[in-house]
């Protein structure tokens, strides 16, 4: 058997856990917001169009802030499309994603979607087509409380009052060459400054987030980050990252070990923001946007109505792609992510996770059909439900296991969060083995354990095997069982966690 000795102490913290870290992604792609989030018709549709069923799922992931509306889509985007009556509303080519867009969901929709759900809004810019002037008008129209051209317009439209959408991301991957609008940094870090400057002169109470590199592998990564954050320093809060993970020629290890990556990603990110802000002898940290991330295979699971290729679809409206149905290495694969977002907490203040359903989403639905769990819905859901106050520095000594890719690396991952109000500590532990079970000692310095409150694990099921997913048929075949053995005594919490596996366990604490 494995094992792994994790040590925590009250009075070892990170900070506070950031609420925004548990966001999610809605771009006009594929069925992600048609016949994902947005079906008039549907027997669970409202007067609105929005699929209650899909609402309630989002309600039980817990998604605090939705990024919207791209992504790539938004780099062709001209957000008047999405306003006023639908009828007079233009059908477009989006270029990026290959499909027919008809704008009947636009910026309006969203915002009483949202409402709906309970979330936040964080609303991205064209900046690949576009720029200053489009960039100062859309936060008129959204934010100003009336008495000018555009104000007045979005009262015409059916909110008199402002949306006051207070996050806003400076265009979308304006490092990649599949950008429409693609620039330099030097180029992109210009435009971000202006647009930013001008936004702020219309509502200087928003939050702004300047594009990072598109993954830790390109080849501009570093100096991109260090040339933008150069000239917009002073205007932006936030500088993005985006990643997305796959199991490769069938390398699990290295795949499992997913997460070694997502930390080197972030820790070069903040490194290179406090030496640009040390050179510029700023005042302020930038911090991290996370604002994309998740599995995603982007090659091997390509099928003739769902192609990754999107340019095969034809010119369709909302057709299937990227409709990644996620198995058990995949869920033990998004809990680690989750465990390295929250373990750099301190600085990732943002994340999200992409998409929210259907399109690589850990919320399915089918049209005029149900909606379901992915299995990844699961280690998202507990540890938006339960990560709340301090999160705790851990000491992590684990066996380890060779891969290909990271050499080296722990089979025991862990985060791990205490909330003084409610006297608790959550746990969030995945076991990259996949042969032995992991037999896991927890020293709990500044604690007094009075008992598991609770202790669940998500496995392989039984007759299952490591691509067992869920789907229309079976939508809970993989889901949390309780974790048989977990016991707390006094500073000691000990458990077992099965072969493959990610857990939740939360404990009542009291201070020693």
């Amino acid at each position: 058997m494995s094992r792994a000795r994790i040590t925590l102490d009250r009075d070892f913290t990170i900070g506070e856990v950031p609420r925004r870290l548990f966001g999610s992604f809605v771009e006009h792609m594929g069925r992600c917001v048609y016949t994902g989030i947005y079906e008039p018709g549907h027997p669970e549709a409202d007067e609105n169009g929005f699929r209650q069923d899909v609402l309630k799922l989002v309600k039980e992931l817990g998604a605090t802030v939705i990024r919207y509306p791209g992504g790539n889509f938004v780099s062709g985007y001209d957000w008047e499309d999405g306003i006023g009556p639908r009828e007079e509303r233009p059908r477009r080519l989006d270029g990026a994603w290959h499909t027919v867009e008809t704008n009947a969901f636009g910026l309006h929709e969203f915002v009483d979607w949202s409402r709906q759900a309970g979330t936040e809004i964080m609303e991205a810019i064209n900046l690949g087509t576009r720029g200053v002037d489009a960039a100062r008008a859309i936060v008129e129209y959204a934010n100003h409380p009336g008495g000018t051209r555009l104000s007045d317009l979005r009262a015409r439209n059916g909110h008199k009052d402002p949306f006051n959408i207070k996050l806003w991301c400076l265009g979308n991957e304006m490092d990649g060459p599949w950008q429409i609008g693609h620039k330099t940094a030097e180029e992109y870090g210009r435009l971000a400054q202006e647009a930013a400057k001008a936004m702020r002169l219309v509502d200087p109470g928003i939050e702004l987030v300047a594009c990072g590199s598109s993954n830790s592998g390109m080849p501009t990564f570093g100096a991109w980050e260090q040339t933008v954050l150069s000239q917009a320093y002073d205007q932006v809060d936030y500088v993005s990252l985006h990643a997305y993970y796959q199991e490769r020629d069938g390398d699990v290890g290295s795949f499992l070990a997913s997460a070694v990556d997502t930390d080197y990603f972030i820790e070069s990110v903040i490194a290179t923001a406090d030496a640009v802000r040390a050179k510029g002898k700023h005042k302020k940290h930038i911090n991290l946007s996370f604002d994309e991330w998740n599995v995603w295979y982007q090659r091997g699971r390509d099928t003739e109505d769902q192609p990754h290729n999107v340019s095969k679809a034809g010119w369709r409206e909302h057709p299937r792609v990227i409709e990644d149905k996620y198995n058990v290495t995949d869920a033990v694969v998004v809990g680690t992510l989750l465990n390295s977002l929250l373990r750099h907490g301190d600085r990732v203040k943002i994340a999200n996770q992409a998409q929210l359903v259907n399109v690589i989403a850990p919320i399915f639905s089918e049209e005029n059909g149900p909606a379901w769990r992915q299995t990844i819905f699961h280690p998202f859901s507990q540890m938006a439900g339960l990560a709340k106050g301090q999160i705790l520095r851990l000491s992590v000594d684990s066996d380890k296991y060779a891969n290909a890719r990271f050499g080296d690396t722990d089979l025991v991952d862990v985060s791990a969060t205490w909330n003084e109000d409610t006297g608790r500590v959550a746990l969030f532990l995945a076991n990259r083995g996949l042969e032995e079970a992991a037999d896991v000692e927890v020293n709990l310095r500044g604690f007094d354990a009075q008992r598991v409150l609770r202790a669940e694990v998500l496995e392989i099921p039984d007759g299952g095997d490591r691509f067992t997913i869920n789907n229309q048929e079976n939508p809970g075949r993989v889901g949390l069982r309780p974790l048989e053995g977990a016991k707390a005594n006094g500073s000691e919490l000990r458990l077992s966690l099965p072969a493959l596996s990610w857990a939740v366990v939360e404990l009542d604490v009291a201070k020693s």
